[in-house]
């Protein structure tokens, strides 16, 4: 088969890997129909991987139709359409199989757990995928969601939706979204979904804050945002939701929210020590969440919710583009060229 790899930083490559062998009897082998390239792929092609060395496939969402299935995999079929949820779990524990992938209590670690890492789970940018404990880690996709739809929906959609859930969105709350990639532009859209009554977008790429402002946000184009939130909204917002994982955006987040304000932060952040002013958010009556997201538990109100058009994960795809074109893809990307947004390949060319 056909897949995409890290090669070392910077470096993709396009190349023939063994095809993939069943992971066990519960497991199943996914022929891949769309791949996604995600904003957290360029830590890999950045150099900041989770292990040393080269040579593994990458990515982590994928959408595709089920080839092959072991004989103990239940609530599937050879020909099912499905996406595979970014993360995976052992569909064994208790924590799994409420569909927290994220506190599985087997796989503790993210690079056993996560497609494309280097570790026991190979990448999704490939035309063969191997998929453990179908049952866990799949989902039947409805006639109504597209392929392009699907893609989002293993893995930003889940992560916008979830930091909107999170920070308890109500009818008529004013909220701010920082950071306007395809995870910001889905909180767009879930902040609404959830009753939110005005929604201002952050980011500093102009294009990013056209296509929030096409999902209905209002931007934000100031050199001082949070003066400028604080006199689109005469005071600061009911919510905050970071999806860049900066200090500098964190900290926004913190100064954007009023009194008794909500901040949830779904930005990967690897800083070890953030400078948190604990006083000043005493002061405000602060609510503050950050974590990570379990696509399996996200995914049944998603995929109900796309299929009836409430919403529209295809609107943050702005690229498809052939397999065989990844690297282009790939630097395409890290260098935002071309009013890149969410990229979707197709393993077939």
């Amino acid at each position: 088969m056909k897949a995409l790899t890290y090669e070392g930083p910077r470096q993709i490559s396009y190349q023939d890997r063994p095809d993939p062998a069943l992971p066990g009897p519960d497991g199943a082998i996914v022929r891949v129909t769309a791949a996604g390239i995600c904003g957290s792929d360029l830590h890999i092609y950045a150099g900041h991987g989770f292990v040393p060395g080269a040579g593994y496939g990458v990515g982590h969402e994928a959408v595709g139709e089920i080839v092959e299935l072991g004989p103990q995999a239940r609530g599937f079929a050879v020909g099912d359409r499905v996406l595979v949820a970014a993360s995976a779990g052992c569909d064994s524990c208790a924590q799994c199989r409420a569909g927290i992938v994220t506190a599985c209590a087997r796989h503790p670690l993210p690079v056993d757990a996560c497609y494309g890492l280097g570790g026991s789970l190979a990448g999704c940018q490939a035309q063969l995928l191997a998929v453990p404990h179908a049952a866990g880690n799949l989902a039947k996709l409805p006639d109504e969601v597209s392929d392009t739809a699907a893609v989002v929906l293993t893995d930003n959609a889940p992560t916008g939706w979830y930091g909107a859930r999170r920070a308890r969105i109500a009818p008529g709350d004013t909220v701010v979204v920082i950071g306007l990639g395809p995870v910001g532009l889905m909180a767009v859209q879930s902040a609404f979904a959830m009753g939110a009554a005005r929604v201002l977008g952050v980011d500093l790429l102009a294009e990013r804050r056209e296509r929030a402002a096409e999902l209905g946000a209002e931007p934000v184009d100031a050199d001082d945002p949070k003066q400028a939130i604080r006199d689109m909204l005469h005071g600061g917002a009911d919510v905050a939701i970071e999806a860049v994982g900066a200090d500098a955006t964190v900290k926004l987040a913190i100064s954007a929210v009023g009194h008794g304000g909500r901040v949830s932060v779904i930005g990967v952040s690897h800083n070890r020590a953030y400078p948190f002013h604990l006083m000043a958010a005493q002061v405000k009556d602060l609510e503050f969440h950050i974590g990570l997201c379990s696509i399996q538990y996200e995914l049944p109100a998603l995929l109900k919710l796309t299929a009836g058009g409430r919403l529209r994960p295809e609107a943050v795809v702005t690229h498809h583009l052939p397999m065989s074109e990844g690297p282009d893809a790939y630097r395409m990307f890290a260098e935002r060229a071309d009013g890149v947004g969410k990229i979707v390949l197709d393993p077939s060319r």
